[in-house]
């Protein structure tokens, strides 16, 4: 048991000792574990590995696979096979927790509000897998731009 807390504390120490860590602790579902996964993850987006937010996204394996011809563009589910299955898993499990405390309680961002109708619309689950890669693309422009996030609250 001493060394889990031996653990939390040094992911904490972590976290704190680096300025784009404390700025994604800001995002729903992200906490320090989280944090230092993504920050690994995306970390080589300061020299540019990826060009896009989607690519990130897809590399970490939150996007839907797209079956395309013709000029008919479909979207599957996401993929089964990649790279760091357990990063895609603890952004979903986040956003569960997220998609929890959201149903339950008011909207009071406009990210509440559209978490909120996607629920409705397409179910818990799916609405997480959405949630975990509107998180890794905000995550990616925040590393590349070098910026806080803000979430945009309800005009009352």
């Amino acid at each position: 048991m001493k060394s889990v807390h031996l653990y939390e504390d040094c992911l904490k120490n972590s976290v704190a000792a680096h300025p784009d860590c404390k700025k994604r602790l800001k995002l729903e579902g992200v906490g320090t574990t989280n944090v230092i996964d993504l920050y690994l993850a995306l970390g080589c987006a300061e020299i540019g590995t990826f060009s896009k937010g989607r690519d990130a996204s897809a590399c970490i394996g939150v996007t839907p696979i797209q079956y395309s011809s013709g000029g008919t563009v479909k979207l599957g589910s996401i993929g089964k096979y990649i790279k760091n299955s357990l990063l895609r898993s603890q952004l979903i499990c986040g956003a569960m927790a997220t998609i929890r405390h959201v149903v339950k309680r008011e909207a009071k961002t406009q990210k509440d509000v559209w978490l909120k109708a996607l629920v409705e619309r397409r179910g818990k689950k799916c609405a997480a897998v959405a949630l975990a890669n509107k998180t890794v693309r905000t995550a990616f422009a925040m590393l590349s731009k070098g910026t806080e996030y803000k979430a945009e609250l309800l005009a009352i």
